[in-house]
């Protein structure tokens, strides 16, 4: 082991601007942030969406439509995703553990079974909510409906 061959470990040293280092280093004096201003001085910080002065997007931009604070917000499952559930793990009554256990919905989510597809295996339902066209046609498979 000789002097000229020495190196730092692998991984010790960081490939990263080093600002603020003198002169000689080529990025001292102002330290890459320019001549005056805001922004060249410490403590800077911006609000967000500010723009200089110019009128920011959010204000220029023209507001319409509502959005209730109320609105229950439902995952939507279809009729033929419990006719792939019930078919594949060989399920009589699905509920909610059944549709998070199989990665259908998380376990904060409100469920509402749609009348999409086709169903022909008797289940039990358990759901937050159902569509008209949804219950008539688990009953008719000769299923139930359980809504929490």
């Amino acid at each position: 082991m000789k002097l000229h061959t020495l190196q730092p470990a692998e991984g010790s040293t960081k490939n990263r601007k080093r600002i603020g280092r003198g002169p000689g280093s080529g990025r001292g004096g102002t330290s890459t942030r320019g001549h005056k201003g805001a922004k060249s001085r410490s403590g800077y910080k911006t609000k967000l969406g500010f723009e200089g002065g110019q009128m920011p997007l959010q204000r220029r931009v023209p507001k319409f439509g509502f959005k209730s604070f109320n609105r229950v917000e439902f995952k939507p499952v279809n009729l033929d995703t419990l006719q792939n559930l019930a078919a594949t793990y060989n399920l009589e009554t699905i509920d909610l553990d059944a549709f998070v256990s199989h990665g259908i919905a998380s376990k904060n989510d409100k469920i509402k079974i749609l009348g999409g597809g086709e169903l022909s295996s008797k289940v039990a339902v358990t759901a937050h909510n159902f569509s008209a066209s949804a219950i008539a046609a688990i009953e008719k498979a000769g299923g139930s409906v359980n809504k929490i």
